[in-house]
Order: structure tokens, then sequence, then C-alpha cells
């Protein structure tokens, strides 16, 4: 097998990003692989010409050499994960070859999108088994890439009908990350609903704390039935789903290497490898929530006052009210949730009550805070409640000067760390990971978080030297990422 073939092929079982195959790179093509790139979408592009592949690659492109029309390209392209074929030379004998060689060598079910320079070639193409045929100019690559999201949509709820159809009968255990906050809530009781529909009984697990009070007045006022992780154990569970989180044993409940059937998230993840049934991972947009509304949509499942309640509520407070990392699907979803909601219920929720806790975590943070440019980190000590340190970092991101703030704190066994920014140059997320490890930390650009077990530092002699010692730590790291040596002195 040749170097291309082995690339191509490497990549099957680690990419879960939809991947598209676009043969010829005319201006049209490149333009629909931009759209689609923006999309978060995996490309291979094809063309004859070798000075454009080698500039595509420059660009970051997966590109390779080939004919378009030569049926042999299929023999060194892994066509086992393509979402679909675009074939957009401007060559229309070239792309009904193409076509043809789509159709007999690949799959009569792949969607196949076709160029065609007029309207009696469109008419052919359609006959040979085009999906869509399209006349370019360059302006239509938008309304394409659009199109492809639709049928993309369609194909996933295709399948999770598919795999619950299968799994009738069968017990599910949906399991999301530790101290489970709005988002991760109702986006398990929307897959739990979604279950119940192909009768397939499923029970939402968790591990932690619900602590933050606006978390806990989410769960009483809407009734929302969870089980600790503790409590209830795997064993009684045929099927595992992660949702708001994807890797076993990261921040969730789930032993490391557990095999998971479905998993569904919107956080951006490492280059670990992820295996399970049905997968579904996307960063850019703001909320699972928003994830598991277009699943409820698609599937034509009924929605619930409390459901389209959570759901909404969850989407809102992931994108801080559309303000943080916020896509047009997530103003989708709220748009379809806002009148099934009881907005009674949502302004109950907006204004509960800040617990001693938080007030005295708030007061902390703003003592013991560390300022070094437009950096602040706050070390508030020991801590109860982790979901106190968020609040924390989104106020202290107020004070004037300061475009990102840092909160950590210690419970008996690990440091917990939270951080928020809106400093266009810095990806906190990318940061946190450099800085306190991938399996640690991780998040959005402007919003993301970290935890590290006590370790070496629980053999500190008292409890002061243990805080002194953790805040050298983290202040270090946390400075020699962003790529500030030390604090000022």
């Amino acid at each position: 097998m040749n170097t291309v073939a082995k690339e191509i092929n490497a990549t099957d079982k680690t990419k879960i990003k939809p991947t598209y195959l676009i043969l010829g790179s005319g201006s049209f093509g490149f333009a629909l692989a931009k759209e689609l790139r923006e999309l978060d979408k995996e490309i291979i592009i094809v063309d004859k010409d070798s000075q454009k592949v080698e500039t595509l690659r420059e660009e970051a492109y997966e590109a390779i050499v080939g004919d378009v029309s030569d049926p042999g390209l299929f023999d060194i392209i892994n066509t086992k994960n393509l979402a679909g074929i675009l074939i957009l030379s401007s060559d229309p004998k070239a792309n009904k070859k193409a076509l043809i060689n789509v159709r007999n060598r690949v799959s009569q079910d792949i969607y196949c999108v076709v160029r065609a320079p007029d309207v009696i070639n469109m008419q052919e193409m359609e006959t040979m088994g085009a999906d869509l045929v399209i006349m370019p100019p360059r302006m239509v690559a938008k309304s394409l890439s659009r199109s492809l999201e639709r049928a993309e949509a369609m194909r996933r709820g295709n399948k999770l009908t598919q795999w619950f159809d299968v799994n009738k009968g069968k017990k599910l255990a949906i399991v999301v990350h530790d101290n489970p906050d709005p988002d991760a809530i109702s986006s398990a009781l929307a897959l739990k609903t979604i279950a119940e529909s192909f009768n397939v009984l499923a029970d939402i697990i968790y591990h932690g704390e619900i602590g933050h009070q606006e978390n806990k007045a989410f769960v009483n006022l809407l009734g929302i039935d969870l089980f600790r992780a503790e409590d209830v154990g795997f064993t009684g569970y045929e099927n595992l789903a992660l949702i708001d989180c994807a890797i076993p044993g990261a921040n969730n409940s789930l032993p490391s290497g557990t095999r998971v059937n479905i998993i569904i998230d919107h956080h951006p993840i490492t280059d670990s490898e992820i295996d399970a049934d049905f997968i579904d991972i996307r960063p850019n947009v703001g909320a699972s929530a928003t994830i598991l509304t277009k699943y409820l949509q698609e599937l034509n499942v009924d929605i619930s006052s409390e459901l389209a309640t959570a759901l909404l509520y969850g989407i809102r407070t992931d994108t801080l009210d559309f303000k943080r990392n916020t896509d047009s699907a997530d103003l989708s979803a709220a748009s379809y949730l806002y009148p099934l909601s009881d907005h009674d219920v949502l302004e109950q929720l907006e204004r509960p009550s800040m617990s001693i806790e938080t007030l005295d975590v708030l007061g902390e943070a703003i003592n013991s805070r560390q300022v070094v440019g437009s950096y602040l980190l706050s070390n508030v000590g020991s801590i109860r409640n982790r979901d106190t340190l968020p609040q924390a970092a989104d106020y202290l991101l107020n004070l004037e000067g300061i475009s990102t703030s840092i909160v950590f704190g210690v419970t008996e066994e690990k440091i917990y760390i939270s951080g928020r920014s809106n400093d266009i140059r810095v990806n906190l997320g990318d940061v946190m990971r450099r800085a306190f490890g991938e399996d640690a930390g991780g998040g959005h650009a402007t919003a993301a978080a970290a935890q590290i077990p006590l370790g070496v530092f629980s053999a500190a002699k008292d409890r002061q030297t243990l805080l002194r010692l953790v805040n050298e730590a983290v202040v270090k790291r946390f400075l020699s990422a962003v790529g500030v040596e030390e604090a000022d002195e």
C-alpha cells in the first residue's frame, strides 16, 4: 500500500468528525472546502494539478494528486467514514465518469454532489444517480454547505434510530460529567426521553455534587431524577452513554478504558482515540443541549414543557446567554424551545439566592488575587463546593485591566481550577491542557477548567504548607503555559 493510502486509512478509527471527499479543487471546490472547514468538518481533496495540491497542503488541507475520473482512486482512499463525495471539477465528462465510479465502487447510498456546466448536463447527471447537481458560481458554496448539514443531520438521526431499534429491551446508563451542570443534565434528560420513545429504559448517573445553588434549583424545580454512581454502579446496565463529556474516566465516574456505546458532547477533545457505536462531537456548538434538541426535532419526539425548559436553560447557561461560544445552531434551538418552555420556572431559576459559601469564596478570591499583566490568579484555599470557583472567575473577569481570570481551590482529594477569558489571543482550553495535562484540563477558548489529584502535595505537614505549595505550582504552570516566566515581585 502506498504512503497516501496508509495516511488515509490511518485516520479511519481516530477521526470522529464527518469527512467529505472533494474531487476537483477549482475556485468553487476550494471555496466550499473553506466553508466546510469552518463548520469543523474533515476534508480530503483530490486534484490532478500537483502544484495546486502542494498549495492546499501548505494551507493545512489534506490533499492528494489524482485524476477524479480514475476508478482506481478509491483503491487508495478509505471510504468507510465518508459523509459525502463532492465531484466539483470543471470538466463535465470527468465528473460523469467520477459519478459512475462512485455509484459502482463506493455506495449507492453515499450522498453525492456533482458540478454541471448547464441544464442539459444537470439532467443527465441526475439520471445517473447524483443526489444534488449544482451549477456554480462560488456564491452557492454556503448554500450547499447548509444542504450538507441537513443531509448529515438526517444521516445521524437515522443512525441513532437504528441503534435504539437494535437495543430495545436493554437498559441504558446515561453518564454525565462529575458535578454536572444544567447543560449536561438537560442533555441527559433529552437522551433519556429519546430512549424511552424507543422503549429503552434509561437512568441518568452522576458523580460528585450538584452544589451550585442554581443547579440545585434547576433539578428540584423540574423534578429531574438523578442517581449517584456510587449508589447504583454500572453492572445492571447493558449499554452506556456519555453526555457532555467524551472520554471514560476523564471527569466522569466510568473507569478509564470502559467501552461506551453512545458519546454526545460539544467540548473540544484531544487526539485521544474514541471508540463507540454512535459518536457526535461538535466543538463549534455552544451547548450539548443544542445537539440533543436537534435530535428531538429530527426524530419527532414529543418535548414536554419541563424538558423544553431544561434544555433552554442549559443552552443559556453554557453560552452565557449567547455571549460565549455561541453558534447559529444554539440560537435556532433556543428559538424552537422558547415557546415550549415554562417561563415562570425560568424566572425562578435566574434569581436564586446566593449561598454563604459562594459569598465567602468570592471575598477570598478578591482578597487573594495575584495580577500579572492582564492575568489574574486567585487561590481561595480549601473549598467544599467546586461550583463556587466559576462564579468567582466570572466576577473577577469584570475587574479593570483583566482579560483572563483563574480561580483555584483545594478539597481533600483534588485541586480544582476554573478560568474565564475575553482575550482573543488566548485559547483558555488549550492553555489548561498545556499547563495541567491533557487528561486534567480542557474546555473552550473563553471558559475552561482543570482538576488535579493532590498526589505529592498531600504529604505536606500541614494545611497551610499544602496550600502554599499548591499556589506556587498552579501559578507557575499557568504563567509558563501563557508565556510569562514568573509573577511580578
